[in-house]
């Protein structure tokens, strides 16, 4: 997900793949070219880095994210393109294209996957499914200290099925609602939901991009994220204990709000959890990428909407004309618009979505210039041998450690795409590691995820950096700990390399 974070680490990551320009980029499909060291490669790095400095200043420039990647993915292929048409062998003439079609791809099944998650989110939201549980949260007349805990245990239940930004900005509401003018209380308990979030969502092919990337690559397996469940919880369970002795026993007043769902609303909970199983089976038994179960599940979920909508239909003409009032048909629809499952997917995060496309297609051809199997040199080594050696851990361990550190700075989602696409030899154990790091490693700083970014914007003034800032050393310990847990609860899953 985005977030704004720093251009000096940026720029700095740049010119480290910059530094090293003699690997190329290796295809055992397509003949390429090492263009590390040639004035394409230093252009698309320059274009790429001035995307990026943008997407930082989005709040401050009022561009919205998308843009300036787009634009950049198209100048950088562009040049890619002409590079390789320029070649006097035929054979690289066809480089560019089959190598963006390969990123398509990639971004199609991305792009339809979350399309349908997203369209499930919004129908749930407008059918009242989240309102009716915040209203239920704040009705209990729980302390401050119990729902503390309550929206910290939600968030990293909820997550791993409803994706982390979602389940951040729905239990800050109820943090927000609960603790009013009390902003030392909602402070502590956004920072408190918004790493429950990431840690739950890194359990879960469901919970977080990065997972359901790694996922739909085949490298893990649906039930193995589940070995990264005890991981998880420690590295929500120990800031969590630490932050709770700042909040008090305090009991706020009970709100008088009852929420009711709408006609339908249990109906779409279970569609969406039959759609997640269907993109399970589909992955699992049937071989067959799941997008196509979310895309069926999509396709059920437009059945009922229309269901849903006739019945809005019949129950406003009922009361058009059986006597009860005298609408015109234009006044029915004032009195109950019918239910409209398009305009759940019209409301879906569609600057995200193009965002994605230009992330993964500004790094893919970055991968194709040479800079990205440069960057597996330099962090994993050649087989087993070089790369990142601190301590007594591996450099593999090391390197995938450090990816979780990048994802609280640099976005995780074009880090964890250039890990994918490196591709470093890496076994389970590995494979799961730097999962979890870019999953939870975000929650490091209130920029570093987009839970993080969404609720300092819900909670602007109260929820900020700094706020955050001063937690980091209790959530740093987390980290590590969860690092530590997986790394000796799943060791049997280290079957390649040294830990």
């Amino acid at each position: 997900m985005l977030k704004n974070n720093s251009i000096f680490t940026t720029l700095i990551f740049s010119l480290l793949l910059f530094s090293f320009p003699q690997i190329s980029f290796a295809s055992s499909d397509v003949p390429m070219i090492d263009l590390t060291s040639h004035w394409v490669g230093y252009a698309a790095l320059a274009v790429f880095v001035l995307a990026y400095v943008l997407v930082i200043a989005e709040e401050e420039i009022h561009m919205r994210k998308s843009k300036p990647v787009m634009i950049a993915a198209g100048i950088i292929w562009a040049m890619i393109a002409l590079i390789y048409a320029q070649q006097p062998d035929s054979a690289y003439h066809h480089t560019a294209e089959v190598m963006i079609r390969h990123n398509l791809l990639e971004y199609a099944e991305l792009f339809l996957f979350l399309l349908a998650a997203m369209t499930y989110i919004n129908t749930m939201g407008e059918r009242g499914v989240f309102d009716a549980l915040r209203s239920w949260l704040i009705n209990q007349g729980f302390t401050l200290r119990t729902i503390f805990w309550l929206t910290g245990i939600l968030a990293f239940f909820i997550s791993p099925i409803a994706d982390n930004l979602t389940t951040a900005l729905l239990m800050a509401t109820v943090a927000m609602a609960v603790g009013g003018d009390n902003h030392k209380f909602v402070a502590v308990a956004c920072v408190n939901i918004v790493v429950a979030a990431n840690a739950g969502g890194a359990f879960s092919p469901f919970g977080d991009i990065t997972t359901l990337m790694v996922w739909q690559k085949g490298l893990v397996d649906f039930q193995q994220f589940f070995s990264l469940f005890a991981p998880s919880v420690v590295n929500w369970i120990v800031p969590a204990v630490i932050m709770s002795f700042a909040v008090s026993n305090q009991q706020p007043s009970a709100a008088n709000e009852t929420v009711t769902m709408k006609d339908g609303a249990l109906v779409v909970v279970f569609l969406f959890l039959v759609t997640i199983t269907m993109a399970v089976c589909a992955h699992s038994f049937l071989h067959i990428p799941p997008v196509m179960g979310m895309m069926t599940g999509l396709g059920l979920l437009k059945v009922y909407g229309y269901v849903i909508k006739m019945r809005d239909k019949k129950a406003a003409e009922d009361i058009a004309f059986n006597g009860q009032t005298a609408l015109t048909v234009e006044g029915i629809e004032q009195h109950k618009t019918p239910f409209n499952i398009f305009q759940q997917l019209e409301r879906a995060e569609w600057d995200t979505l193009m965002f994605f496309y230009g992330i993964i297609l500004c790094v893919g051809g970055l991968g194709t210039i040479g800079y990205l199997t440069l960057g597996s040199e330099l962090m994993y080594g050649i087989d087993g041998v070089g790369g990142l050696e601190i301590g007594s851990l591996s450099a593999t361990t090391n390197a995938n450690i450090l990816v979780g550190i990048l994802s609280a700075i640099i976005d995780n989602i074009p880090v964890m795409f250039a890990v994918l696409s490196m591709s470093p030899d890496m076994d389970l154990g590995q494979w799961l590691l730097v999962t979890l790091t870019a999953g939870v490693g975000g929650s490091l700083l209130s920029i570093g995820s987009a839970a993080g970014v969404a609720v300092m914007g819900q909670a602007r003034g109260i929820y900020t950096f700094f706020a955050h800032l001063k937690w980091i050393w209790a959530i740093a310990l987390g980290y590590a700990a969860s690092i530590w847990v997986h790394l000796w609860l799943n060791a049997d899953l280290f079957t390649g390399i040294a830990i």
